[in-house]
């Protein structure tokens, strides 16, 4: 179902941006901006990323594979998707099969687009894509970076639609993963 949506509201325009701070994974940058019909001016700051993926896996015989690990920001460990940051030039389709394998040591030969989502739009400028991946199989070893710790967990999709109601699974751009996912299958 594909129903248009026509947005009134005036946009605002940048006069200028400047970089406050640059990290390994986010630029921090100021946004002059102006509401032209108003001529009202403010500045915004606003993070700047790369595109995000996830990649809701399933097995041959319906098991949701599931990534722990511990995360700073929260300083608690969760359980997700897999996913990851797409490197520049890199398709977020390729982001998705090198994630899942690097991550989990899964591939997939069937792969359907469930869409995109702003990851944070009032504050940051990305996108997260989110993947369904059909028949997964196991053929590698976790290929894991140097501050990645990650368990793989294989559970029933009624099982982790479970954890992502009751909270188990809170990671938003998750749940908003399994949101395209349920709404994939209503089609």
């Amino acid at each position: 179902m594909n129903i248009d949506f026509l947005f009134t509201i005036e946009s605002w325009n940048t006069e200028q941006e400047r970089s406050l701070a640059v990290t390994n994974i986010f630029e921090l940058v100021q946004r002059d901006m102006i509401l032209g019909s108003e001529q009202h001016r403010a500045s915004f700051t606003v993070l700047k990323a790369p595109d995000w993926v996830n990649v809701m896996a399933l097995t041959k015989d319906q098991k949701v594979i599931l990534v722990e690990q511990y995360r700073y920001g929260i300083q608690a460990p969760t359980l997700e998707l897999p996913g990851g940051v797409c490197d520049p030039g890199e398709l977020p389709l390729e982001t998705s099969k090198r994630e899942l394998l690097e991550e989990t040591g899964y591939i997939s030969e069937e792969w359907v687009s469930l869409g995109k989502v702003s990851s944070n739009p009032a504050m940051q400028d990305n996108y997260t894509h989110s993947f369904l991946a059909l028949n997964c199989e196991k053929v590698a070893e976790q290929k894991l970076d140097g501050n990645e710790r990650i368990y793989v967990h294989l559970i029933p999709v009624a099982q982790f639609l479970d954890n992502v109601e009751s909270g188990i699974i809170h990671h938003a751009l998750v749940a908003a993963t399994t949101a395209k996912y349920l709404l994939h299958l209503r089609d």
